[in-house]
Formats: C-alpha cells, sequence, structure tokens
C-alpha cells in the first residue's frame, strides 16, 4: 500500500519519481525568492543566521510538509476507501501507516535536497545530519495519533476536511519555519512555543545546520508525548470505528 502510495501519485508523469526531488526544489525557490528577494528577509545572526536563509527556510519547511501531509489527508482516509469499510474484513486502523511511509519518502528526498543545497552553499555537510531521523520519531508519533483521531472525526464530520487547508497554513506561519521566535515579543512567544512544529523545526536546524546534538531531554520528553497522543489516537479510533459502516 505505501509502494502504490507514493508511486500512485507520479502514474503517467513523464517525470516519474524524479517529481519527488523536482517539486521541492521548485518549492525551495519560491519560498526563497519570494521571501528572501521580494521581502528582503534576513534570518538574525543572534538567532542562528550564519546559514543560507534558503537553507534555514527550507529545513522548516521539510518538518511543516511531513506534518501537513500527513495530518491534510487524514480526515478523508476512511471516507476515501468505503469498500474497506463496508465489503472487505479490513484492519482499519492500518490505513494512515502507508499515508505516512509516503510523507517519509518524500521527507526523505527533501533531505537530499537540502543535503545537495548545503553542499552547493556551504561546501560542508554536519555528521549530526544522521540524528535527523531522531527528531522525526516523536513527530511521527504525535502525527499518527492525530492521524487516527481525525480520519475517525472525518467520518462523521466531513466539513473538518474543508477546514485542515486554513489550519496547516496556521500552523506553518505560528511556527519558527519562517521566522525565529527568539526575536517576538513576549506574548507571540508563547503562542509560537505552544506550537509542537516549532520545537521539532528548531532540533532539526540544530543537527542540520548548526552541527550540534539535541537537546537529548527535550526530545525524550516529546517521545512521551509522542506515545501517549498516539495510543489515545488509536483507542478513540477503535472506539468509534464500529460506526464506520452505518454513516458511510
Amino acid at each position: 500500500m505505501s509502494k502504490r502510495e507514493v508511486l500512485g501519485r507520479y502514474r503517467g508523469a513523464s517525470f516519474g519519481l524524479a517529481w519527488s526531488v523536482i517539486s521541492p526544489f521548485m518549492m525551495l525557490c519560491i519560498y526563497a525568492f519570494a521571501f528572501g528577494t521580494i521581502m528582503k528577509s534576513r534570518w538574525p545572526h543572534e538567532a542562528g543566521g550564519d546559514h543560507s536563509y534558503a537553507a534555514i527556510l527550507f529545513t522548516g519547511l521539510i518538518v511543516h510538509g511531513f506534518f501537513a501531509e500527513c495530518v491534510s489527508r487524514a480526515t478523508t482516509l476512511v471516507v476515501g476507501n468505503p469498500n474497506f469499510v463496508k465489503r472487505v474484513v479490513f484492519p482499519l486502523d492500518v490505513l494512515p501507516w502507508p499515508m505516512m511511509f509516503s510523507a517519509l519518502f518524500h521527507a526523505f528526498m527533501n533531505v537530499v535536497v537540502l543535503a545537495l543545497l548545503m553542499l552547493a552553499l556551504e561546501h560542508r555537510l554536519h555528521l549530526t545530519l544522521l540524528l535527523l531521523p531522531l527528531i522525526l520519531v516523536p513527530l511521527m508519533l504525535l502525527t499518527m495519533g492525530m492521524c487516527w483521531f481525525l480520519a475517525s472525526v472525518g467520518v462523521y464530520f466531513r466539513d473538518i476536511s474543508q477546514v485542515m487547508p486554513v489550519f496547516m497554513t496556521a500552523m506553518l506561519f505560528l511556527s519558527s519555519a519562517i521566522i525565529p521566535v527568539s526575536i517576538l515579543p513576549k506574548n507571540l512567544q508563547t503562542l509560537f512555543n505552544l506550537n509542537p512544529l516549532t520545537f521539532f523545526i528548531d532540533e532539526a536546524r540544530v543537527v542540520v545546520l548548526m552541527g550540534e546534538a539535541p537537546n537529548w531531554g527535550a526530545l525524550a520528553l516529546a517521545t512521551v508525548t509522542g506515545l501517549l497522543v498516539a495510543w489515545l489516537g488509536h483507542a478513540w479510533f477503535v472506539m468509534t470505528q464500529r460506526g464506520f459502516a452505518d454513516v458511510l
């Protein structure tokens, strides 16, 4: 199912899987041009602005893109597969996994583009880049819990799928993906820090751009929180799936 998720997206395209590299590169160019050239945005030196603005920005977009791809599609997972609910004995709680593995594949391709960008602009890569999967693990757990919850809610409240694009945009601009939290007023810093993506984006930049180890204590706490959210989301899904067939 994961393979079908990935290949199905590019079926019929002339460049096929090459679009998994071309698309993030195009997205990087657009954001870098919009924020770096038109808006003259610059990352403050005291907030880690020693690196290329494009690399700093793209690191944040990778984290947000993975989260957004999973959560945005979660609301239609069950609704979009009615045959699995009505005609086939199928473990419905498996549905979010292929979607997540597909998102992980695209996140990996984005990291490849980021590595090439850093080699081109800074002529080096830090070995701590290999620690990036450890930062993604708690994010995966958190995302999976939300996907189970939203997949269930999306069956009973179809309008939620219309809200998700707006919600994902808010999650992007209220995180440290676009602007460092440290330069914001105190009241806005609290709002940005409540966004879980801020933590994962900042930690990703630490290991990818700065070549330093992540905050192991905070990462352990994030993992425990992710496990709790995943467990609650799965419990909610199992509890509510009995009514899926009646609604669909």
